[in-house]
């Protein structure tokens, strides 16, 4: 074979060879434009169709009737308690207490919730699983944290400073007419700082929301696994009439 032949089959191999050879494919443009989603926006005919009977049975279900209220239960009713407040924390007392007893044997003590987290009125009128849905349109769940007799002053403490009716249940708190402490109680009990209690919140409020840094305190955390908006709408299909107020759970003597 002459020299030229050598050569050429030579850099022939080595052409093919890097050839044959995969390079790295790399994203090299993005395009993007943006769809706003409003009224303007054409209904496509054949995903309407597909979905309504989806939506009908899903609207058929939030709409059913589950309760009554004979008024307006609002969280802007009261200065240190309210009718939406004291509903929501009783009826996390209520549908909550049930399953931590029977997963450990005790009872929680007292309820605590944040008053922001309230989303809205319940309207004069049936109640619904709607209603729930538009109270309560987060996915926070119930909790049950375990916190020693001197971490419920801080917790007190909060609640006074706070200028919030932020909802309690289980708990009464009794100011002097000069806004000082005048008495705590739980359950009826006065408080009790050589013992621990069992707090029923929800899992935002265990993770510092709303300022709440008390809860770092915790001895344990108790997930229950159960929404709060589940739990109102448990305990709607319970009541015929949802009975809330303002009263004397915190209140500022005069």
């Amino acid at each position: 074979m002459s020299l030229k032949i050598q050569h050429f089959v030579i850099f022939t191999t080595i052409f093919l060879l890097t050839a044959c050879k995969q390079r790295p494919v790399g994203l090299s443009k993005i395009e993007a434009s943006q769809i706003p989603i409003d009224s303007d926006l054409a209904q496509v005919d054949s995903i309407a169709s597909y979905v309504a009977p989806f939506r009908n049975r899903i609207n058929a279900v939030l709409d059913s009737t589950l309760a009554f209220a004979p008024n307006m239960i609002t969280k802007n009713d009261g200065e240190y308690n309210t009718s939406a407040g004291n509903l929501m924390a009783d009826i996390i007392m209520s549908e909550a207490n049930p399953i931590f007893k029977s997963r450990t044997g005790k009872t929680i003590d007292f309820v605590l919730l944040n008053h922001g987290g309230i989303r809205s009125i319940i309207s004069k009128g049936n109640v619904s699983a709607r209603t729930a849905y538009e109270v309560m349109p987060f996915e926070n769940a119930i909790a049950v944290v375990e916190l020693e007799g001197k971490a419920i002053g801080k917790v007190v403490e909060f609640l006074i400073k706070s200028e919030r009716a932020h909802p309690i249940s289980g708990m009464q708190i009794i100011l002097a007419p000069s806004g000082e402490l005048k008495s705590i109680k739980i359950q009826g009990k006065p408080l009790d700082t050589k013992r621990n209690y069992y707090v029923a919140t929800s899992d935002y409020l265990v993770s510092g929301g709303d300022n709440m840094l008390f809860f770092k305190d915790a001895l344990n955390i108790s997930a229950m696994n159960y929404l709060i908006r589940n739990a109102m709408i448990d305990y709607f299909k319970k009541v015929d009439t949802l009975s809330a107020h303002v009263d004397n759970r915190f209140v500022r003597l005069k």
